[in-house]
């Protein structure tokens, strides 16, 4: 594909929508849909997006046995999904910084530990360029309902047996579902 331009089409609160127009190998021409949460990309080369937007958390308690997951309800689907917590990454913070906010505001944890941060990754790269870090690590603490009115959510921690059975009857982010798929069969 041979990039040609890019066009904003829509500027919203947090989302910005563009048009991406490409030129196949045969020569013809194809427009591409993409969302972003920078409103001001007019080069091929932000469009790779420099930064990271948002953290997301795979806490496991000290023992290894139990996994932290969030049921909340997701206003574009209309219906409650199982995912990590996460969150957007605030100016002026580091990632391990908004982790230990996320946590402490969706779930009342505290983050014990951080075994690893993986590489940043795309969250979800068939329409949009917004990157998010994983950080994996164990959490202690009460879990507390969510500080925030805006949304709604509901953190428990999970065996690989209640995981597998979840796997079967409830829905899951993409990413969320693939490492319980494989965490739960060890």
């Amino acid at each position: 594909m041979k990039f040609k331009s890019i066009k904003k089409i829509h500027e919203g609160k947090f989302i910005t929508r563009y048009n991406i127009d490409y030129e196949t190998e045969t020569g013809r021409s194809k427009t591409y849909e993409m969302i972003s949460r920078d409103k001001n990309i007019t080069t091929f080369e932000q469009m790779h997006n420099s930064r990271v937007d948002a953290v997301v958390m795979i806490i496991h308690d000290v023992t290894g046995e139990k996994i932290l997951l969030n049921r909340e309800f997701r206003m574009a689907t209309g219906e409650w999904v199982y995912n990590f917590p996460a969150g957007l990454i605030d100016e002026g913070e580091t990632s391990g910084t908004a982790a230990m906010r996320e946590l402490r505001e969706e779930t009342g944890l505290h983050l014990d530990h951080v075994d690893q941060v993986w590489k940043e990754s795309y969250s979800a790269v068939g329409f949009a360029n917004e990157k998010n870090i994983c950080i994996v690590g164990t959490a202690s603490g009460e879990i507390l309902p969510s500080d925030s009115d805006m949304e709604e959510i509901e953190a428990d921690w999970y065996t690989k047996a209640e995981i597998r059975a979840l796997l079967n009857v409830a829905r899951f982010a993409a990413r969320t579902q693939a490492y319980c798929a494989l965490w739960s069969r060890k």
